[in-house]
């Protein structure tokens, strides 16, 4: 075997990253308080995009992915803080569902930059060519 040790690190899941989305959520000074994120793993994206399909019924209907719901899912998922799950959280936006928390709580555009956050985070938009030249 070449190298195989560098393969038997699993993902940490203590890696994370803190990133402003927006100037709407304050803290009592009126600084911005970040989003806690982590990476999702190949098999969490997996999952997510499973649970986001649709199959065909026997009365019709399309099959296919919601994007929507997708990228929902995957915020949910990846954001450590605050806690899109927090009964708390959830009755302040109305609902029980977390997945709806997202969609309640950001504007298209904070959602856009957190899942544009998350994505670069899990390994997406990495240019990896560029990194090992430098």
């Amino acid at each position: 075997m070449e190298n195989l040790k560098s393969f038997l690190n699993p993902i940490s899941a203590s890696e994370s990253e803190e990133i402003v989305i927006s100037k709407r959520f304050v803290d009592e000074k009126g600084a911005p308080i970040p989003f806690k994120i982590r990476p999702l793993t190949f098999a969490e994206m997996e999952e997510i995009t499973r649970r986001s399909t649709r199959r065909p019924s026997k009365k019709g209907g399309e099959a296919g992915t919601n994007q929507g719901e997708a990228t929902r899912r995957m915020i949910v998922a990846a954001t450590v803080y605050p806690d899109f799950a927090d009964a708390e959280l959830c009755a302040a936006y109305g609902t029980n569902d977390p997945i709806e928390v997202p969609g309640r709580m950001l504007l298209s555009g904070e959602v856009a930059r957190l899942s544009k956050a998350i994505s670069r985070l899990s390994g997406f938009d990495d240019d990896i060519e560029e990194e090992i030249k430098n």
